[in-house]
């Protein structure tokens, strides 16, 4: 059984806090199982941003924790995440957008390979 996202948000910020990387939910999705986006700021005007793995990269089993893939290789303007975003909540306004800050890009996400 998944976390509910309130609950796992919660967990993610208390994790990168306890690891001094400063992090915030910029907007609160579905209690029990909005999608969660991260966004991680570079703090140099680039960014990545890690969204949740499409259900494919499971196989047959229903995954009990949440992972991400990166959307990008590389990190790439803000402004180019941001409508990324605008698109997602367009799409799903129940999705969740966690913000986190760290020159040395740690994220401490599970990431499956796209």
């Amino acid at each position: 059984m998944r976390l509910k996202s309130a609950i796992w948000v919660a967990a993610y910020l208390r994790r990168c806090q306890s690891e001094g990387v400063f992090g915030a939910v910029r907007r609160r999705g579905a209690e029990e199982a909005g999608a969660v986006y991260v966004k991680l700021a570079l703090l140099d005007g680039t960014a990545l941003l890690f969204a949740p793995a499409p259900q494919t990269f499971y196989g047959d089993a229903r995954p009990a924790e949440r992972a991400f893939i990166a959307t990008t290789p590389q990190p790439v303007p803000e402004a180019r995440i941001e409508e990324r975003l605008a698109k997602e909540i367009g799409f799903d306004p129940d999705v969740w957008i966690v913000e986190i800050e760290d020159r040395a890009g740690r994220h401490f996400l599970d990431l499956v390979k796209g």
